[in-house]
């Protein structure tokens, strides 16, 4: 068995910091605007191992793309 080890040299503390910074306020905002898109009923779109799911208003997790259904419904009630 081959085990290859890792030759890149490691982070400056500074760099280490800084991206952590970075990580953090990403996170926030993420978290914030999954926030806004459930209290505007729109879905959360995430992916697992390169599959997408989908998080429904109703907290529903689904491999099916609500987002055409979503379109149509929009489009009905504009006709109406």
């Amino acid at each position: 068995m081959l085990i290859k080890m890792n030759t890149q040299k490691p982070l400056s503390l500074q760099l280490f910091i800084q991206s952590a910074e970075f990580r953090r306020v990403g996170n926030i905002a993420v978290h914030k605007a999954q926030e806004e898109n459930r209290r505007l009923g729109i879905p959360n779109v995430f992916s697992i191992n390169g599959v997408l799911y989908y998080e429904l208003p109703n907290g529903d997790i689904t491999k099916e793309d609500p987002f055409p259904a979503l379109i149509r419904a929009k489009n009905e009630q504009r006709i109406k």
